[in-house]
């Protein structure tokens, strides 16, 4: 394809030693690796306020940096850029035999559970004693990583059978965290009950099919919007937030419910 000869070209000129961009010649593996968890962001951000003219920016920011990386790892001799799409390639081909092959799969759980399958033997073909966590990426969000194990462990029935039961767990979680607390247990035993409360609520929100990540995200953004309607009323009324009571502020933050669409 034209156009990405041509990027790869644009990435070598910008790596060139003697007439390339200085701050691409600097950088390495790991001094990119910040810049494209934030390019990750961007996507995320842009994709939830539906701006599609940003997503296609956003993707082609995160484009670049693959051939980045690439363009370093060839500089390594370790693999280069057409080496990695043909691996994905074959990857995908392997995935999906159903598609692929003369294999057939006759719902979404089916392919689900498949496709799961399959890993767990690429896996097994590299290290015997592999795991069915292994490859859960541990720099991912914690929240999403909960989710991730917790879709692992479901692939071979580890799973509660309904949203209900894991709210009983939940449940059972709080009145654990509640005792904790109560009973001034250290702040370890704390934090550990608030660990299972919230692993919890991530595993009912995949129960219910919601990203418990977006989920968040969007509580983060009305949390914002009520805060801010707080402070612009505050100030309408020439007060500070520091001379508002409790009271004040929460007539607000109820006022701030009412506009919401």
């Amino acid at each position: 394809m034209k156009e990405i000869d041509e990027l790869l070209q644009i990435m070598q000129t910008l790596r060139d030693p003697e007439n390339g961009c200085p701050w691409d010649q600097k950088q390495t593996i790991s001094s990119i690796m910040p810049f494209t968890l934030e390019e990750v962001y961007e996507i995320a951000d842009a994709i939830e306020r539906g701006d599609m003219d940003g997503l296609r920016d956003e993707l082609g920011d995160l484009l670049f940096h693959i051939i980045f990386y690439a363009q370093l790892a060839s500089e390594q001799e370790v693999f280069n850029f057409r080496e990695l799409v043909a691996a994905i390639n074959m990857k995908l081909r392997n995935r999906h035999p159903h598609v692929f092959a003369e294999d057939s799969v006759n719902s979404l759980a089916e392919q689900t559970h498949t496709w799961e399958k399959i890993k767990h033997q690429e896996r097994k073909m590299r290290n015997q004693n592999a795991s069915l966590l292994d490859a859960i990426n541990q720099a991912q969000p914690a929240m999403s990583r909960a989710v991730a194990l917790q879709k692992r462990a479901a692939t071979v029935g580890f799973d509660w059978p309904g949203p209900l039961p894991v709210l009983e767990k939940l449940e059972e979680e709080i009145r654990e965290l509640r005792l904790a607390i109560e009973s001034a247990q250290s702040r370890n035993a704390v934090m550990a009950e608030i660990g299972d409360v919230i692993f919890s609520c991530a595993n009912l929100a995949r129960h219910m099919d919601i990203n418990p990540e977006v989920a968040v995200r969007q509580t983060n953004r009305k949390f914002e919007q009520r805060f801010r309607y707080l402070e612009q009323n505050l100030a309408a009324s020439n007060k500070e937030l520091t001379e508002a009571t409790l009271a004040e502020m929460e007539s607000l933050w109820q006022e701030a419910k009412l506009h919401e669409t």
